[in-house]
């Protein structure tokens, strides 16, 4: 995939410049964590990397192997291996790895001459980068970009001393790690950075990287660490002062107020608490001007983790610490803020965490908090109107934009809502007015904005604050987000879905179940939709703006039903999905599906099944219902025969391919990218990916216009699909044995393989045969209901429903 910056309608002579600009080699200098990983993520995107770093500084005793490259380049080699087996895996296949090649810094810096980005990675410190830079100046093409992912070292510091034409190319490209799953790429140019290296730069990580991209001032931290650590510091101090523990803080600070799930304590354990402490320091000393400077004073229960080096997972404690009880279960230890010793951590029982619990809008969550009269209550008052003083005040010192501000903190930091759109929430005027009297001061620009956000004709809009006027976000102007059009496209929706019109004849329709499993109100929704395209519009669309597409079928009634042994009703269950997904293939209309996050068991059959998959890079497909002792009933299993036999050309070891489709469902194997499901046979080469999240419904939806404009047909069912029987049979239920010998597998396991090779293998025929598809439904349904009957598989799904974990029985 080559990459290449497409120019905005109105074409500047920025803009024309920024048309005409490509990025199809890279080179990183520098291979640690971060090089290695922006190298992996540059590979994903198709770019030619190149890779380079310092020889070892431990010289060998033997000349010839000193001047070897396999020592030179041994450095760089081991941070390219250890980043092909990391987890979570930084390439999306890792077959990627095999466009970047690797390099020193001291014999092969000229191999940066023909890149188009050369992205400095190496150690945090000035000197080293400044010399990097001299001798980088020496071989640098003239119009390429050269560019620093620091996380807080000033740009101007960085070029001193180089030419101009070199700092008219310059600019900070701040990613967050790890880079490829992190949202965030900040763009910092300094004053002499030409304003087409900013545009392009913007343009290129939010369409190629896949990034929310945002404009960053030369500031200390730039905008995500700076206003995020100051977040984190203003918590930790409130916790010193209302005596929380750490177990009440990281219960009260997740997802319950739209935070990640590793909330604060956590967070600090997983970044390490040092980084933290470097950042907050590192403020403190270069805002002298800030009139919050203090808040990143370090409170007591940093400086005493601090003092004895307990910086969390890579010390092996921190603020919490894992053990084994004597009979070697593992446990999480949480620390006590009043003596530092360890204690078992424990579910807080918190009254109004258990009120916010029970309400689904995020804003209203809000309002419980900074209502609640309790120390929780003040907490949250203190912690939310800290930031929000802050924010208000670093307009314009690190950026121009609300929504700048929000952006940056939300993908660097997983905040569902910023720091103004949190504002928002709880009424600006009527928090200003609290907050005056607990004795905040807020910027004086506040004091005349109703809102800093509004939605206007499907579009997102930020108050501008030097024109005093609502304006579209810049780069949003082609999203869709179905959370703007809900008042106004809504078609037909029930308690599972809603149908939106997405103008231009294409219909959209989204999944708003609990994980989006797919239950009865959701056949509905899709078989009403398709009625309604089939009708008055062109095509359908299906996807939605939460993480995740699809977990897959809803559990529950199947389990209530097969615990009952009305079979019949799970009968009734399994052939209206399978109907309806064979109507998804063979409607009159075009149907896309865009899923992004999970898309599992049924969710994954319902992509199966789609004319064309528009999906998000960070998909996670796969069929997983022998996690649940079933096998995949809902033409699942039908469609990868179909798909495989398809494929099939003279002399292929055709058990083979089979056996690669029987092992992936009887594992249940998700593929962790849209290039892993490509290489299992789950998309196709016709599918397409999307690399910014945001983007997705968009493309899709134009997708689905290419089609309807190319001259869509409606396929018809395939009647001829070969299968291999007996010796396909034989072959997939002698190897499941083999598991079961070698320990590998339970006799339960073994029991849903086989009847996952009868599937498969067609039945029992005698020899190679061709079926409908029709019959490989029918025999998926008739394993599918067996299944249901036995009490293993009821057990694995009671697990699942209950407990929240799978069984292996």
């Amino acid at each position: 995939m080559t990459q290449v910056a497409q120019a905005p309608a109105q074409q500047s002579k920025s803009a024309k410049k920024t048309a005409e600009r490509h990025i199809r080699k890279v080179a990183i200098l520098g291979s640690g964590v971060m090089g290695s990983r922006i190298a992996a993520h540059f590979a994903n995107i198709g770019c030619e990397v190149i890779l380079l770093d310092i020889i070892p500084l431990d010289a060998p005793k033997d000349e010839k192997q000193e001047k070897s490259l396999l020592w030179r380049n041994s450095l760089v080699n081991k941070f390219l291996v250890e980043a092909t087996k990391s987890k979570p895996a930084p390439f999306y296949s890792n077959a990627f790895a095999s466009r970047i090649k690797t390099g020193n810094l001291t014999d092969n810096l000229d191999w940066i001459a023909d890149c188009d980005l050369i992205l400095e990675a190496v150690i945090e410190r000035l000197d080293i980068k400044q010399q990097l830079f001299e001798r980088v100046e020496k071989y640098r093409r003239e119009d390429a970009i050269i560019a620093s992912n620091t996380s807080g070292i000033p740009m101007h510091m960085l070029i001193e001393g180089r030419t101009q034409g070199f700092k008219e190319h310059f600019c900070g490209m701040h990613f967050f790690n790890p880079p490829r799953y992190m949202r965030l790429l900040e763009i910092i140019p300094c004053e002499h950075t030409n304003q087409e290296i900013v545009d392009f730069l913007l343009q290129y990580g939010n369409l190629y990287l896949g990034k929310e991209t945002v404009l960053c001032k030369d500031t200390p931290a730039f905008i995500a660490n700076r206003v995020g650590v100051f977040a984190i510091m203003s918590g930790l101090h409130a916790v010193e002062k209302y005596g929380l523990t750490v177990g009440e803080v990281d219960r009260l600070t997740g997802p319950i107020i739209g935070r990640a799930k590793s909330a604060t304590f956590r967070t600090l354990d997983v970044v390490g608490l040092d980084t933290t402490i470097k950042v907050a320091q590192g403020v403190a000393q270069n805002v002298p001007n800030d009139e919050q400077k203090h808040m990143f004073e370090l409170p007591n229960i940093v400086k005493e983790l601090d003092k004895r080096k307990w910086y969390g997972d890579k010390t092996k404690q921190g603020y919490f610490k894992k053990t084994k009880d004597e009979k070697g279960k593992t446990l999480i230890l949480e620390l006590d803020l009043n003596d530092y010793e360890y204690k078992p951590t424990e579910k807080p029982n918190i009254k109004v965490y258990g009120k916010a619990k029970d309400e689904d809008d995020l804003s209203k969550r809000f309002s419980i908090f900074l209502n609640d009269d309790s120390k929780y209550g003040e907490f949250f008052r203190t912690t939310f109107y800290d930031v929000f003083a802050y924010v208000s005040n670093r307009i314009p010192e690190i950026a121009d934009h609300t929504y700048q501000i929000d952006n940056a903190v939300s993908a660097g930091f997983g905040w569902e809502m910023g720091p103004f759109a949190t504002w928002d929430a709880l009424g600006v005027k009527e928090t200003i007015a609290k907050m005056e009297v607990a004795g905040y001061k807020v910027a004086d620009w506040v004091k005349n904005v109703d809102s800093f956000f509004k939605t206007e004709n499907g579009k997102k809009l930020y108050f501008d604050i030097e024109s005093k006027s609502y304006k579209v976000i810049p780069g949003t102007e082609e999203f869709i987000v179905l959370d703007a059009i809900r008042g106004t496209h809504k078609v037909w929706g029930n308690d599972g879905v809603t149908i939106f019109d997405l103008g231009d004849g294409v219909l959209g329709l989204e999944f708003h179940t609990k994980m989006n499993a797919i239950g009865s109100e959701i056949i509905e929704g899709i078989n009403t939709a398709i009625s309604l395209a089939e009708k008055s519009y062109t095509s359908l669309v299906i996807g939605n703006d939460a993480p995740n597409f699809s977990a897959g079928a809803n559990l529950a009634m199947l389990y209530m039903y097969a615990l009952e042994q009305e079979f019949d009703e799970v009968e009734m269950m399994i052939r209206q999905f399978q109907d309806t997904m064979m109507r998804v293939k063979y409607s009159a209309i075009p149907v896309i599906a865009a899923p992004a996050g999970l898309a599992l068991g049924g969710g994954c059959e319902l992509c199966l099944h789609a004319d064309h998959v528009q999906a998000h890079t960070e998909t996670y497909i796969g069929l997983v219902e022998v996690g649940v002792g079933l096998i995949p009933a809902g033409g699942g299993t039908k469609e990868m025969i179909r798909r495989t036999a398809n494929a099939y050309v003279n002399g292929d070891p055709r058990i083979n391919r089979l056996q690669e489709v029987f092992l992936n469902i009887a594992t249940a194997k998700v593929a962790t990218s849209a290039q892993e499901g490509l290489e299992m046979g789950l998309l196709r080469g016709h599918d397409d990916y999307t690399l910014n999240r945001s983007r997705l419904l968009a493309d899709a939806k134009r997708k689905a216009m290419e089609i309807v404009a190319s001259g869509y047909t409606q396929p018809v069912q395939q009647q001829n699909i070969e299968v291999e029987g007996k010796t396909a049979l034989a072959t997939f239920t002698a190897g499941a044995v083999g598991m079961l010998y070698g320990h590998y597998a339970t006799a339960h396991d073994i029991k849903i393989a086989k009847k996952l090779a009868y599937v498969i293998a067609g039945g029992d025929l005698s020899g190679t045969s061709q079926v409908s598809e029709q019959y490989l439904l029918d025999l998926e349904r008739e394993a599918f209901l067996s299944l249901c009957g036995e009490q293993k598989t009821l057990d694995r799904i009671n697990s699942i429903l209950f407990k929240g974990k799978p069984l292996r029985n």
